[in-house]
């Protein structure tokens, strides 16, 4: 009762569906066709024939564009075709409750360009049935093995994702198909086999990607880590070297100027340097680095920067440190000597970044000595999926014996009666 509720509330939204088959197309010559078949069953259920379509029969681009309108609207609520005939470009989602899939194509796209038909932006029903056709013991179990392989193949090359990145990360479209083939297939045997395939595969791309990440943990601790906790030792010991320089030539009263030598003279004004400074910019021929003299015991070096169209002063002690120019006479001394009171602040940063080095670098120790943490479950099924390839091999050679007997019997009377003519 409720199914049949659920169908008159869809007859009364007008609901539309679609049917895919590429084996098969449409006759008109009394030959079988799945198209025809279908369609009668349909009738007989009680679906008015002019409901349903078939794709073939809209061979213009007129008839498809009519055709197409009277899905939307929902006069025509079944509509059958092929991938290739439905795939890409086909937009009649408005109203789509279901999408059948009668037969196995031979690629994932194929599968994607199905469903994009259904779950599209547009549709109005929030939620939709997808829905797959299988026959048991069938051809349709080794389609779905071919398009598995083929989208897990694809879904890493396309993705650039590592599995092992987390260790229940497997592609999904794969799985799904997976399934499917496995309902396919009525042997017990190679359902277990075909599961074991997944699991099997899965973990070596997990132990795979383990062993990518370890590799590189390795490298990082016989070379990254040393090389970057050298250059942060290198960075402290500069900046402690130049912090003990600036100090030395910097007055402990804040209110006077600690002179600042330019091109040879000294200026113990901040009036007068600021002026110094501007003077030797207007002097300035050239955009290469040039000496300019002395301040709080750093070196000053002044070049034009052309992309930024300024003037920059190189303070240089052990370490370098930029600042750009202005017009200003006061703001440029200012500026230079904000520069200069950062010089403790980037000793801190880098010893910090010292201690996360030196803690990463233990930590990386430390993992670079780890195993593969599923190497037992790996083995394990490894070697139940080679019992069950020799069983099912073995199963082929019974089979191809029996064969063989059977056509051995097939043949011997007719070498009798060959004889008997003779």
């Amino acid at each position: 009762m409720h199914g049949a509720n659920r169908g008159k509330a869809a007859r009364e939204k007008k609901l539309t569906q679609l049917l895919f088959c590429d084996l098969s197309t449409p006759k008109n010559d009394g030959t079988f066709s799945v198209y025809n078949d279908i369609r009668d069953k349909l009738t007989a259920k009680g679906i008015p024939p002019e409901e349903i379509a078939f794709i073939h029969h809209a061979d213009t681009d007129a008839k498809k564009k009519e055709l197409f309108s009277k899905v939307r609207r929902g006069a025509v609520r079944v509509l059958m075709g092929s991938t290739f005939k439905m795939g890409a470009g086909m937009n009649v989602q408005d109203l789509i409750i279901a999408s059948h899939d009668l037969d196995v194509p031979w690629r994932p796209r194929d599968l994607q360009q199905r469903l994009g038909r259904t779950v599209r932006q547009g549709n109005t029903n929030k939620k939709v049935a997808i829905i797959r056709y299988v026959t048991e013991g069938t051809f349709d179990a080794f389609l779905y093995q071919v398009i598995e392989n083929k989208q897990k193949f694809i879904s890493q090359i396309m993705t650039s994702k590592s599995p092992a990145r987390s260790m229940e990360d497997v592609d999904e479209a794969a799985l799904s198909y997976a399934e499917i083939k496995a309902l396919a297939t009525g042997n017990v045997h190679i359902k277990e086999k075909m599961e074991l395939d997944i699991q099997v595969s899965k973990l070596q791309l997990l132990k795979q990607s383990f062993l990518s990440q370890k590799y590189e943990m390795e490298n990082n601790v016989a070379k990254y880590f040393p090389k970057e906790i050298e250059k942060q030792e290198q960075c402290i010991t500069g900046y402690e070297a130049d912090m003990t320089q600036v100090q030395a030539h910097t007055p402990s009263e804040r209110s006077i100027f600690p002179t600042m030598q330019i091109n040879g003279t000294v200026y113990h004004e901040k009036k007068e340097a600021g002026q110094a400074l501007l003077d030797a910019c207007k002097a300035m021929k050239s955009p290469e680095g040039v000496p300019l003299g002395a301040y709080r015991g750093l070196q000053m070096e002044l070049s034009y920067d052309s992309f930024m169209m300024g003037f920059v002063v190189a303070l240089k002690g052990k370490r370098t440190y930029q600042v750009t120019l202005g017009e200003d006479l006061y703001g440029n001394i200012t500026r230079i000597d904000h520069e200069i009171e950062k010089i403790p602040d980037s000793l801190e940063q880098c010893r910090e970044y010292l201690k996360t080095l030196q803690i990463q670098l233990e930590t990386a120790k430390k993992e670079v000595k780890k195993e593969f943490p599923k190497e037992q479950e790996l083995s394990e099924k490894v070697a139940r999926l080679g019992e069950l390839n020799a069983l099912l091999d073995m199963d082929k050679r019974d089979k191809v014996l029996l064969d063989e007997t059977a056509e051995v019997k097939e043949a011997e009377p007719k070498r009798k009666k060959t004889e008997r003519e003779r």
